[in-house]
């Protein structure tokens, strides 16, 4: 008798069918729960992400200024001075920052030979240097432009009385030429705790970088570690530049140092004060070549002691 075949039906059964069905689906519920998880997930690392950006940028911002403050100890070791704040050439016209003196300990030989003090700023020979942003002038944390327009003292403002409602294409016929176009920096000399935005030739100075006069570090009454000489600025404030300036230029002075006057990021702050998009202060290079954080809340009075050579 030959045994009897079971036949097994392989169809799952229809409620077991629609309880895969079922599990294999998001609910609205489901779908809430999810995106409210990842919507958490996201606050919470996105600013983490952004605090380690910011501090890989402000670590980098204080690397550019070590090497300009080992490029002052080099040229104070050369030349037994600091590089004068700025120097007004031959014709009067325009004056060389600071920074240009500077440019062979910064391994920019090339560049140097490339500028002739001697003549306006403005000349042809001068054209690739007043092209040249320095990336080790610029802090990585600040939105700025490679270059920007320097406008007569004074027409700036006109312009844009002039043109304010004109049509985009009638604009250009509005403006007033500008003198020149510049690269931009985010780091300037201290000129100490008198504005250095007026007219050149400008008040001396109390700092170590005022105009054609060169400083020592005999000249640091309480110490070159004691006294700050370049501090930071935001393009917003107002752009800045390394090579020098057109002496009828806008706020020209101050497109090469910066005072110690209102503090360090003040909501009051005069074009001359020093500032940053790092969360709560700024850089600042002493005399003796380190870079510290100096924070908002620094008092007035010993901010003010540390941008003078001496106490008057």
């Amino acid at each position: 008798m030959c045994p009897k075949i079971m036949k097994y039906d392989s169809r799952p059964a229809a409620g077991h069918s629609l309880a895969i069905s079922q599990r294999g689906a998001f609910t609205v519920l489901e779908l809430l729960v999810t995106i409210a998880v990842i919507s958490i997930l996201v606050a919470l690392v996105l600013p983490a992400l952004g605090a380690a950006r910011e501090t890989t940028r402000r670590i980098q911002c204080t690397d550019h200024m070590r090497e300009i403050g080992l490029a002052m100890q080099n040229h104070h070791a050369a030349k037994r001075t600091l590089p004068v704040g700025w120097t007004i050439e031959p014709s009067g016209s325009s004056a060389y920052g600071w920074a240009v003196p500077l440019l062979p300990y910064l391994e920019q030989s090339s560049l140097a030979n490339r500028i002739d003090m001697s003549l306006p700023l403005d000349e042809a020979r001068n054209d690739h240097a007043r092209s040249t942003a320095l990336t080790v002038m610029l802090c990585p944390s600040d939105i700025t432009e490679p270059m920007f327009t320097l406008y007569r003292d004074g027409e700036h403002e006109d312009e844009n009385e002039t043109s304010r409602g004109l049509p985009l294409q009638q604009l250009s016929t509005a403006m007033t030429p500008a003198l020149m176009t510049l690269p931009t920096v985010n780091y300037v000399g201290i000129f100490g705790t008198i504005e250095s935005d007026d007219d050149i030739p400008a008040p001396v100075g109390d700092g170590a970088f005022i105009e054609n006069r060169p400083v020592r570090f005999r000249d640091f009454a309480r110490g070159t570690s004691n006294t700050i000489i370049v501090g930071e600025r935001t393009m917003a404030q107002v752009p800045s530049t390394w090579i020098g300036i057109s002496l009828a230029g806008e706020d020209a002075a101050a497109r090469l140092v910066g005072s110690a006057l209102q503090g360090i990021n003040h909501p009051l702050a005069d074009e001359c004060d020093h500032s940053s998009r790092h969360p709560g202060g700024a850089n600042f290079l002493w005399g003796d070549g380190h870079v510290s954080f100096v924070t908002e809340n620094v008092d007035l009075q010993v901010y003010h002691r540390w941008a003078k050579l001496r106490d008057n």
